[in-house]
């Protein structure tokens, strides 16, 4: 079933990653985890265009640095692995060895070349990988189309997350159809830029690799780089997207005329995805958007928004249903961003609650019945430019606490 977005773009529900032409997937339970589905793949049906952006840590797992490896070789995967509960960080040469190992078996498994195949791993950081259950499970994969085969690969990467995290829509290329699906897991240790979340894209867009790059990073620094959930960010974390052309159209390049209508699909996926990570933040119970305009540049609208929605004090407030706008302006003045104190429009929902820095007539009470619901939104005004931007994120709550005080355990 499919609702119409545009002209060109049409959103597709019940989506999953196996709907572009050319794509399979699985995922089962191999042992790292007790009962719930650790491990799982997806497939192309040939050498896909690939590429992937990559957490800003300094301190990179293994797989992310096996992946870019894989990727500069040809630009081209055919399949990824991925495993959660184990991160497969700060594991020294033995995690290389083991995210080769995983590479390899995967190539041997279904007959690819090694460099064809991407690996990314996602839980508890510094522990030993347990390999042979890795591999055995490897073995016991049998990717397929049906919707319950991705389904399943969207269950095995996830960790704290409470749901799995999906988006598709479909739009032209000339007259041919294509198709761009995508899955992510994210729920803490979620901070621009990337953090703890994995997100795979697939499409049988016809597109090289060096514009998929093109068109990944400049869509990542306005979604995925737009939430936060607790300012903390994570050694493994990717987005990759894969093409495999199977569409039939001529190649996709910026000179191409419906090269806007690929951005804007992709600019809808990874959205919609990062917007599920922000509201499937560790113990949350909202939704929080902020807007601002009127910035300097569209990079300090986009910086202040993950400012304020980035404030453990704006965060706590908002969970507490208190209309405290102060906190708001107090993150402005840090934000490293150019403002004028004497010129700043603040709203809270519909509410209005500064005009050029005077505070308006509000109603506290109805602001706070405001908060109480399950999306939140926030706008800022800096007069200052034309920039605009948003970014997105989720309440502190008193689970978030008591989730991470016992991860390990």
């Amino acid at each position: 079933m499919a609702s119409i977005i545009s002209s060109q773009l049409k959103k597709i529900t019940g989506s999953n990653i196996t709907l572009p032409k050319g794509f399979t997937a699985a995922g089962i339970n191999c042992g790292i985890k007790f009962k719930k589905k650790d491990l799982g793949i997806i497939l192309s049906e040939k050498p896909a265009s690939a590429a992937a952006v990559y957490t800003t840590s300094k301190i990179k797992a293994a797989p992310l640095e096996v992946t870019k490896e894989s990727i500069e070789t040809e630009g081209l995967l055919q399949a990824v692995i991925v495993n959660s509960g184990n991160a497969n960080a700060f594991t020294g040469e033995q995690g290389r060895m083991h995210a080769y190992a995983m590479c390899r078996e995967v190539s041997e498994r279904f007959g690819l070349l090694d460099h064809h195949v991407g690996v990314a791993s996602t839980g508890i950081i510094g522990e030993t990988m347990p390999i042979e259950k890795i591999l055995q499970g490897i073995q016991q994969l049998t990717p397929a189309a049906q919707v319950d085969r991705a389904m399943e690969f969207s269950q095995s990467i996830l960790t704290t997350d409470t749901k799995t995290k999906n988006a598709c829509y479909s739009f032209n290329i000339g007259e041919s159809e294509v198709i761009l699906a995508g899955t992510a897991k994210g729920s803490g240790m979620i901070h621009p830029n990337m953090a703890t979340m994995l997100s795979f894209l697939t499409t049988d867009a016809n597109i090289s690799s060096e514009n998929l790059h093109l068109a990944l990073k400049k869509v990542t620094d306005q979604s995925f780089n737009c939430i936060t959930v607790d300012g903390e960010t994570s050694t493994n974390d990717m987005v990759l997207i894969l093409a495999n052309g199977l569409a039939g159209h001529e190649e996709l390049s910026p000179e191409h005329p419906d090269w806007g209508t690929f951005l804007q699909a992709l600019t809808l996926t990874c959205t919609e995805l990062a917007k599920s990570i922000a509201r499937d933040g560790e113990g949350a119970t909202k939704l929080i958007e902020v807007t601002v305009e009127g910035a300097a540049t569209g990079d300090e609208a986009r910086a202040a928004a993950k400012s304020i929605v980035g404030s453990p004090l704006v965060k706590s407030a908002i969970f507490g249903c208190d209309p405290n706008w102060g906190r708001i302006v107090a993150v402005l003045g840090y934000a490293g961003v150019e403002i004028c104190p004497d010129s700043i429009d603040l709203s809270i929902g519909n509410f209005p609650v500064l005009r050029q820095s005077k505070i308006e007539d509000f109603n506290h009470d109805e602001i706070s019945d405001y908060l109480t619901g399950s999306e939140i939104s926030i706008t800022v005004n800096l007069h200052k430019g034309n920039g605009k931007g948003k970014a997105w994120g989720c309440d502190l709550t008193y689970d978030y606490v008591q989730i991470n005080s016992s991860y390990t355990t």
